[in-house]
């Protein structure tokens, strides 16, 4: 079956919209020291809403884009204690692929298997890439919800997000849960990465 839309399940930076705009129609994120390319099509999404992802939110890497801080990953595996806050946008398969090209700072020919992603529940495109493992996560209104994270958990790799990113993630989730700064704070303190820091403090 040839899908033409899909929700997309964002659960860090791209829950704020506009951050998430620059992805659909090009445009550097505030904060963020790089301009995105843009999709191919630059319509901007049909739909939007909220969804809560049963994957283990976490905060690892060094990104060069935001202060070369740790940026947002989720589990692999489905975790039933784990209640992620995240926001699915309807948008066409091919600007969902132009997405994960841009996420990973690829620029060639990308063909995913989204069918084939279904069937298993997750399909593992690139091994070595940050958000190389796609992740099925249910339907809603008859279209396929994805999301992405790494190929394989990372433990080793969990470092505490820089100011600009996770300011751009609260503001996210100020802007579609409408949540209070303790809300902010209690949901946020205790994801590897943040917990034992003191990088919410001044948030």
């Amino acid at each position: 079956m040839q899908r033409s839309h899909i929700y997309y399940a964002s659960y860090g930076s791209n829950m704020l919209e506009s951050r998430f705009h620059c992805y659909i129609r090009g445009g550097q994120p505030e904060g963020s020291a790089k301009t995105q390319p843009g999709c191919f099509d630059t319509t901007l999404p049909t739909e939007k809403e909220n969804i809560t992802i049963n994957r283990e939110l976490y905060f690892a890497r060094e990104s060069g884009s935001w202060q070369h801080g740790g940026v947002a990953f989720t589990g692999t595996e489905p975790n039933e204690q784990a209640h992620t806050l995240g926001r699915m946008y309807l948008i066409t398969a091919g600007q969902f692929i132009d997405i994960i090209r841009q996420e990973n700072d690829f620029y060639g020919n990308l063909h995913i298997d989204l069918e084939k992603a279904i069937e298993q529940g997750s399909l593992i495109i690139h091994p070595t890439w940050w958000y190389g493992n796609l992740l099925y996560l249910g339907d809603k209104n008859g279209h396929p919800i994805f999301t992405f994270t790494h190929a394989t958990p990372q433990p080793e790799a969990i470092n505490p997000p820089g100011e600009n990113y996770l300011r751009t993630i609260i503001n996210g989730l100020k802007e579609a849960y409408h949540m209070s700064d303790n809300e902010i704070y209690t949901y946020l303190k205790d994801k590897p990465g943040i917990r034992g820091t003191d990088v919410l403090r001044d948030l």
